[in-house]
């Protein structure tokens, strides 16, 4: 019964960009109402426009203050309404602007309370900037990295890490928004256990009974026994056994440049990446396909998903699509991807909750 479904809330995003518009796209689809029940978190008004970008005139959009006054019906975006852009005709789309970086932020906020309160059952994010969050930021001494940390931080979460995942192809980090030569030295045993440790319980989530996790080296060719440099064996290998000594079925220190192939292979559910591009790139690189002839994207898939949180949060695997915003060509694939990872997600934990 429609009643029982999940209730997903959705940030529009930085109304500068394309959030808005891949959000009506994906709202569009009676068939996504089938499988849950989606209200959008942001300002109405900005959605009403958006309607107009990507051709829908004829959805209606329901402002509401309360999750309980959404009608979760196809044709209709619920869109739980958060006055933020003073006027939407003077609003300039595609720009930097402290205005967009706040709505942006406030969306998220309430959007983390929300499933904190027990509202929704799961959140989704559409891309925020993180230049124009943290101008709206700066007046009251605040500042994020992103999304990742605003969650840890209303959550109260300590012990967190980011997972990339395009279908079955998952990735999770060690370090993510840093410095290449921070990444290096955040290489430490205890970080890279508890990376291992929650890649295998979000395949655990996923539904996976007996997740195989692959560590890859830092170093090319996993340091070749300490001739390219020592991580492995002095901290990847170390978190290994200790994973394993607790029934994890994880393996490695493995080659980096070998060990996305074997993961799109299927031998792995999870890789553990040292550090932010070395877990990016190769999902992107499956996720994002350019068509040469047609001159577009043909597809912009892959999802990003928090794990450790006490809320389920995952998101779109792209950013703002400043130069896209007003187009209407956005493509909502990697935001219809994301809807359903956290439904994945939401499921697996209701079935556990249930043992």
């Amino acid at each position: 019964m429609a009643a029982e479904l999940p209730i997903v809330a959705i940030t529009m995003g930085d109304p500068a960009g394309n959030g808005p518009e891949i959000t009506v796209k994906a709202l569009s689809d009676p068939a996504l109402y089938e499988r849950c029940r989606p209200i959008v978190v942001g300002d109405a008004k900005m959605i009403e426009q958006a309607k107009g970008f990507v051709n829908h005139p004829e959805i209606e959009v329901n402002p509401v203050s309360d999750v309980a006054d959404a009608k979760f019906q196809a044709g209709t975006i619920d869109v739980y309404h958060l006055d933020l852009i003073e006027d939407v005709a003077s609003f300039k789309l595609g720009e930097v602007s402290a205005e967009g970086g706040n709505a942006a932020f406030q969306s998220v906020k309430r959007t983390i309370e929300l499933a904190m309160e027990g509202k929704v059952d799961a959140t989704v994010t559409n891309a925020l900037n993180k230049e124009a969050m943290n101008l709206a930021l700066a007046p009251q001494g605040m500042h994020f990295d992103g999304h990742t940390e605003i969650y840890a931080t209303y959550t109260g979460t300590k012990h967190y890490a980011m997972m990339l995942a395009h279908h079955d192809f998952r990735v999770v980090h060690v370090s993510t928004h840093c410095s290449l030569r921070e990444a290096c030295d955040r290489v430490k045993t205890p970080r890279v256990l508890e990376v291992i440790r929650l890649g295998w319980q979000a395949c655990r989530d996923l539904g996976i009974e007996s997740p195989k996790v692959a560590v890859a080296g830092l170093n090319p060719h996993s340091g070749e026994h300490g001739l390219f440099g020592t991580e492995e064996i002095d901290e990847i290998i170390p978190a290994i056994e200790l994973a394993r000594a607790e029934g994890i079925d994880a393996v490695g220190p493995c080659p980096p440049d070998s060990v996305f192939s074997e993961m799109n292979g299927g031998w792995y559910d999870i890789v553990v990446c040292m550090y932010h591009d070395q877990g990016h790139i190769p999902t992107k690189t499956l996720g994002f396909v350019y068509d040469r002839e047609a001159g577009s994207w043909k597809a912009v898939e892959g999802v990003n998903v928090t794990l450790g949180l006490p809320i389920i949060r995952t998101s779109v695997d792209h950013g703002t699509g400043f130069a896209l915003a007003g187009k209407g060509t956005s493509n909502e694939l990697s935001l219809v991807n994301a809807i359903d990872y956290a439904l994945r997600m939401a499921a697996g934990r209701a079935a556990k909750a249930q043992e």
